[in-house]
Formats: C-alpha cells, structure tokens, sequence
C-alpha cells in the first residue's frame, strides 16, 4: 500500500452545485456529511512546520462513522492519528508522503504526543463530505472560512480527469493547506483568533479575495 498523499484543492463559490455534479456522474458517496476536529501539534518553536511536516490528530475515527457494530461502540474517544512529510518541490500538484493509524483513545494519544514534546498548537474544524469518482476520492469541505474541494488519487492525470468533469479550472488549484490559508488570512486582516472554528467565525464574512484565492467553479 502507498504512503503517498497525491491531491489537489480548488476553492469552490457553490459547493451544492458541486455536489449536484457528482451525483450526476454517478459518484459513489464514501463518508456522509460529518464534522472534524482536527488537532495540529508541533515542538513549542515549531519545528515540524518550518520542516514542512505535520502531526495531527483527527477526530471521529473513519469507524465511529459507521458504529453500528456492538465492538465499535466506545469509538467516540477513536482518532486517527497522521503525519505528513514535506511536500514535492516542483511538484503539479500536492505530493507528501502520509501515514496514518488510528488510535482508540484520542486523549491517551494526546498526552503521549505532548510527554515527547509535541504539545497541541492549533485547533481547526470542517464539515467534509467524501465521494469516489473515476478512482479517485471527491472530498467537499466546508471550513470557517469558505467550501473547498479536495481531490485526492493515485496520480495527477486522474486527478486532473475528476477536476475537468466537473468543470473545475485546474489553473484555479491552491497548493496552500487549510492552516496555511487561515494564518495568512490572520496576518491579512489582522484577526486575534488562535483557532480555525465555526464560532470564531460566525459574524466574519470571508471572501475568496480575502483568502487570496479565485474559485475554481466560477463561469
């Protein structure tokens, strides 16, 4: 199995009519609308980022999903436990290397993270909703600060397939990360908030200019 994360993201200004087209083509629903907490973690200088790697542990667990079996039924406290090497330079789109496991306790998980120095420094959450398409996975996100889509496969000439059937400009794709986008947005427009939430961003109306970015499904 790869350990390679292959994908590209496109900032999306009608997600439903995106997820209107996936039907249509006939994709396959993989994870039904949920919300995710994800939590990035570093060294207190922030190692890991300079290096271009990540640490995060997301909740709920893939299983906690679909917990209709009785040996799945403490799965609330399940995360799934990721980290993410540099990306490619050069690369077309977004090349890293991914492992990833899941643990059955996220707050154990957290503890040993922080006991070896890897304390939690930020917070984000989105809304996803997962489809398979031509072999690939159609991820619709929808963060604080905006809807995305994410598309995700084994090499970038599926990628870029999915993308064009669903009228997606591939020079619209964005190499940043969603916490890449927030801390620029914060530098931006000067926002105090130490976490990418829903209720940090309630009474904030954030604008693809905003963001620095065009939407991908624009006309």
């Amino acid at each position: 199995m790869s350990d390679q994360e292959i994908e590209a993201k496109f900032y999306l200004s009608d997600l439903p009519a995106v997820q209107r087209r996936l039907l249509l083509l006939g994709a396959q629903l993989s994870q039904p609308r949920l919300k995710e907490t994800n939590l990035r973690l570093d060294t207190p200088s922030g190692d890991l980022s300079a290096a271009g790697r990540t640490l995060r542990l997301r909740q709920p667990a893939p299983s906690t999903c679909n917990a209709s079996r009785s040996d799945w039924q403490d799965d609330s406290r399940a995360a799934v436990l990721t980290y993410k090497g540099p990306q490619q330079a050069n690369a077309e789109v977004a090349v890293r290397q991914e492992l990833e496991v899941v643990v059955s306790d996220v707050e154990a998980a957290r503890r040993l993270l922080e006991a070896l120095g890897y304390p939690v420094m930020v917070t984000y959450e989105k809304w996803r909703t997962a489809y398979r398409l031509l072999g690939v996975e159609v991820s619709l996100d929808e963060l604080p600060y905006g809807n995305f889509v994410e598309i995700e496969g084994p090499d970038v000439a599926r990628i870029h397939t999915a993308a064009d059937r669903l009228s997606l400009n591939w020079e619209k794709r964005i190499p940043a990360s969603y916490l890449s986008l927030f801390y620029s947005l914060k530098r931006k427009l000067g926002l105090p908030m130490p976490n990418l939430t829903f209720a940090a961003f309630e009474r904030r109306g954030i604008t693809a200019a905003d963001l620095g970015v065009e939407p991908a499904d624009a006309a």
